[in-house]
């Protein structure tokens, strides 16, 4: 774009309708050349068909002297209708140079996205500056995937920032495997200030240590946000904890918080308390798979579980809690009237352990799913689950490994299929309970019926 008359340059930025678009960008920022034609002259994309847009796009591609690239022209074609959004413009892996970017202005001014894929695209800077502009101008993307770009350089991060803070359709941003450094970092947090983005991807970034620091600073303040996943970042469990222990404190509207395969910590888990103290209303589910917690850690989550009033998703799998684990939490969870999903894979627990969670079961109310797959429970730990499913009538998944384990003896192994096939059928029963208009509850005789001699087919939680 090489500049705007001074009646356009007056217009403040807001949400365009197609056929007439306006843009005011900051006055030192490089422009995208191809916005220079005029409006009365630019065609609206409704009134083109596909091979009308496609000959434009070939036509764009001589201009800047590349070859149009089939993938690219093979989806224009599958378009059915250009009257709303297409699903996705797929380009993940499509090499993308900066004079590549810029013959794509034909394809988004004509048509829009659900989901513009530009995972692996080798922006460098330019081009990304040129092509994420674009976006922002014809709103091309409610979702925009700019993963694995690592080199899009100054130019390209202030054209994201510009694209996250003015944008009124972008919902969703993933920006995984790019080391988020000190500018990306500053960049995108205060962006993130005034955006509308409701979901963000940040996986494998190298958030830890200050990139964190001023990224929790922006979303203290950050009311639109509800979803950050954060895993894959080696956030350790003393600054980075701390940091996710003050943005619990601060931000009530965000409601998922995955941090998977990070370094938490037992210390690092009872920062995260801390902020989930005074979590009255905001986060539904937190995701703490993989983080070298032990049962150590539990002290922590059992003083804060029966007085979380949101929080309806815990996952804790593969993480060291043994039995010890689930024995510090057992209290705390039959107080806990929230939490409706349960993650307890890999954990280390073994019938003892399954022992516990069968009490658990039997008092709870309000857990829909647990899953205990990929831990050592055996026939005498599916026999305790068993019976508890009997009194409880709330549960409708229990996620349990589907080939007996450690069992040599040919009768205990029938004796787990048909345990497993019983804990299904009275999962199905609840469901089937819970969907009716009126729940009655189970004959009284069911809770004393011998378990069925039987071997039953596999529960619907295979892996």
């Amino acid at each position: 774009m090489t500049g705007h008359t001074e009646e356009e340059a007056a217009r403040p930025f807001g949400k365009k309708c197609r056929g007439e678009k306006h843009v005011s960008f900051p006055p030192d920022e490089e422009m995208v050349s191809g916005f220079a034609e005029s409006r009365d002259t630019q065609r609206d994309g409704d009134s083109l068909t596909l091979t009308e847009i496609i000959l434009a796009y070939k036509q764009s591609c001589g201009k800047h002297r590349v070859e149009p690239k089939a993938e690219i022209q093979e989806q224009i074609k599958n378009i059915t209708c250009l009257y709303k959004r297409a699903r996705c413009f797929d380009l993940k892996g499509v090499h993308l140079d900066y004079h590549s970017c810029e013959s794509l202005e034909e394809i988004l001014k004509s048509v829009q996205f659900n989901l513009i894929n530009l995972q692996g695209a080798e922006l460098e800077e330019n081009g990304a500056s040129s092509l994420l502009d674009m976006i922002l101008y014809y709103e091309s993307a409610t979702h925009l995937d700019i993963s694995s770009n690592a080199s899009m350089g100054v130019s390209g991060w202030q054209a994201l920032a510009r694209l996250l803070k003015q944008s009124g359709c972008l919902w969703r941003l993933d920006a995984c495997n790019i080391p988020m450094l000190e500018y990306p970092a500053q960049a995108l947090s205060k962006a993130l200030l005034s955006s509308r983005l409701t979901e963000l991807h940040l996986e494998n970034t190298c958030l830890s240590g200050k990139p964190l620091f001023t990224l929790v600073g922006a979303l203290k303040k950050n009311s639109a946000l509800q979803e950050l996943y954060l895993c894959d970042n080696e956030l350790n469990s003393y600054q980075d904890a701390m940091q996710l222990g003050e943005l619990l404190k601060y931000n009530h509207t965000l409601k998922t918080l995955n941090l998977s395969n990070n370094t938490i910590s037992d210390t690092g888990l009872e920062e995260l308390c801390d902020g989930l103290r005074v979590q009255q209303s905001g986060l539904r589910t937190l995701v703490l798979s993989n983080n070298q917690i032990t049962h150590h850690g539990m002290t922590h989550l059992k003083r804060v579980l029966p007085y979380l009033r949101t929080l309806e998703t815990l996952d804790l799998g593969r993480n060291n809690l043994e039995n010890q684990g689930i024995h510090i939490l057992k209290e705390s969870l039959m107080m806990n009237r929230s939490i409706t999903q349960l993650s307890l894979a890999s954990v280390g627990i073994t019938c003892e352990g399954a022992v516990v969670l069968a009490e658990i079961l039997a008092e709870s109310r309000v857990l829909l799913s647990l899953d205990v797959r990929e831990n050592r429970i055996l026939t005498g730990g599916l026999m305790a689950l068993a019976l508890a499913l009997r009194i409880n009538h709330s549960v409708l998944q229990l996620d349990l490994d589907q080939n007996p384990k450690e069992e040599k003896d040919e009768f205990l192994i029938e004796i787990q299929k048909t345990l497993l096939s019983r804990i299904s059928e009275l999962c199905v029963a609840n469901a089937t309970a819970a969907s009716s208009a009126s729940v009655s509850p189970r004959d009284e005789e069911e809770t004393t019926a011998p378990l069925p001699s039987a071997p039953g087919a596999a529960t619907q939680t295979a892996d």
